[in-house]
């Protein structure tokens, strides 16, 4: 067992999760092999944080977590994204524990078997302390899955900071035949866990939305065009999310 604690820091893991799921309502307490999803998502992440939320807009999901032992707070249900969720989430755990926080990491609250060791990544990001926005990525092996729009993918400068993220596949490939793309380039595909300083989570909350966020539908490009710097840590695990109930059928 590891525990994602550095230096001292207070890090703080909240799970955004709500009802209303348009594509697949009631997702977060559905039966996955005896467990709820949100009960299987605490518990993973908790291996790898010692103090872990989840953050609803919905008294079911609420008193469920309380039911098995998680703590839950109740957040506004005007949230557009599980960031802004994570906001005032961390405010009202700092204000209600009357403590600091120093990093809060965003956990996806449809991976029920989130690998521990890909928090732990994320977690190491902010032993650099000029590190104030962290998320993960992995290559691609198919190259099928580059020209996959729901499948996000992200391009980095040398210093393995993002630079655009995007559902187009990216760089585009001059005069490379589209199925031998991946054998002419490395393609990151997005990992969507987000680490935040404390501080810089409630500044890009505040931030207008961006043209760039508008186009793709990606918020974290909000971030870039407002100036940020998202360090990205590369993972060679890999998750399955349940985004709909035909998603069941890949891990029951």
């Amino acid at each position: 067992m590891f525990l994602c604690k550095i230096y001292m820091m207070e890090i703080v893991a909240i799970i955004p999760s709500r009802y209303g799921s348009t594509r697949f309502p009631g997702k977060p307490l559905i039966d996955i092999k005896g467990k709820t999803m949100i009960n299987r998502v605490y518990e993973q992440t908790k291996i790898a944080v010692d103090k872990v939320f989840v953050a609803t807009d919905d008294r079911r999901i609420f008193d469920h977590v309380v039911s098995f032992g998680g703590a839950a707070i109740m957040t506004s249900t005007s949230h557009k994204s599980g960031t802004d969720r994570c906001a005032e989430a961390a405010e009202k755990i700092s204000n209600q524990t009357n403590s600091s926080i120093d990093v809060v990491i965003n956990i996806q609250g449809d991976e029920p078997f989130i690998k521990p060791a890909q928090i732990k990544e994320l977690c190491d990001e902010f032993n650099e302390e000029s590190i104030q926005l962290a998320t993960l990525a992995k290559q691609f092996k198919k190259n099928e899955e580059i020209f996959d729009p729901n499948k996000p993918k992200v391009i980095l400068n040398k210093y393995n900071e993002a630079i655009y993220f995007s559902r187009s596949p990216i760089p585009y490939m001059q005069n490379v035949p589209d199925d031998k793309w991946i054998e002419h380039h490395d393609f990151f595909k997005h990992v969507g866990l987000y680490g935040y300083r404390y501080n810089t989570l409630q500044e890009i909350t505040r931030l207008p939305g961006g043209i760039l966020e508008k186009a793709e539908s990606l918020e974290q490009n909000r971030w870039i065009e407002n100036g940020y710097k998202i360090k990205v840590a590369l993972t060679n695990e890999e998750n399955i999310a349940v985004d709909t109930p035909k998603d069941l059928e890949k891990i029951v």
